[in-house]
């Protein structure tokens, strides 16, 4: 299956039914992902939308998400569950239920250090973004590697994040170590000054033709000198 892609507006919507449904059954849950970075203040998500649960509570969640209208779905994968919700048009956003994300050793202690957030108008626990990089940099491997959703993430919450801590934690990655090279490199995180940005004008230099054209030829379309090619070219 191909990369979902969703309105906000539908995420939005499927964001505030699932938190009601997690929150109705009484389970432990916290909005993790690029939305949980949307929380905060960066791009809006187009893919989907993910919940972090506890593991023995994963199936018990996926009732719940069933429970106000939305379609199970059990993936091979052994870390995570899906459901579907459907909108009026037909349309449908998918609602990923994480209970064992690679490079979290407790799914219980990202629970505890999860923040109350107003989330579309809702206060809900939302993972700290440490925890929500740490699970993204995992996430690459040679399938899976392009570093756009991520970096502009970077550039919008920089100064929320611990590098440090994400650096430490992602260390043995060798698509994290590739990643904070990119993002030192353009300055991002790091002592050294941001790179320098050539100007325009600099990039692409005017080119002047030497001459003006007679009098006679200004009638005509005037060309500069043909190329000289060497070497039979």
């Amino acid at each position: 299956m191909g990369e979902v892609r969703s309105s906000f507006e539908d995420i939005e919507s499927s964001l505030k039914k699932g938190a009601a449904a997690l929150r109705d059954a009484g389970l432990p849950f916290a909005l993790a992902g690029s939305v949980a970075c949307w929380a905060r203040g960066a791009p809006q998500s187009r893919n989907d939308l993910d919940f972090l649960v506890c593991a023995e509570d994963a199936e018990a969640a996926l009732e719940a998400l069933v429970g106000v209208g939305m379609r199970a779905d059990r993936p091979p994968e052994g870390w995570l569950l899906k459901a579907w919700d459907q909108a009026e048009d037909g349309s449908e956003t998918l609602v990923d239920l994480i209970f064992g994300p690679r490079g979290i050793e407790s799914v219980e202690e990202v629970l505890r250090r999860s923040e109350i957030l107003p989330v579309a108008a809702l206060d809900l626990p939302v993972v700290h973004l440490d925890d929500v990089l740490v699970m993204k940099l995992h996430a690459f491997d040679e399938h899976c590697c392009d570093f756009a959703g991520i970096l502009a993430i970077a550039r919008a919450v920089r100064e929320q994040v611990d590098w440090d801590d994400v650096r430490a934690r992602t260390a043995e990655s060798p698509f994290a170590r590739a990643f904070f090279t990119l993002i030192e490199g353009l300055g991002l995180v790091g002592d050294g000054p941001p790179p320098v940005r050539i100007a325009a004008a600099a990039a692409h230099p005017r080119i002047v033709v030497e001459g003006e054209p007679s009098a006679g030829d200004r009638t005509d379309r005037w060309q500069a000198p043909a190329r000289v090619h060497e070497h039979g070219d």
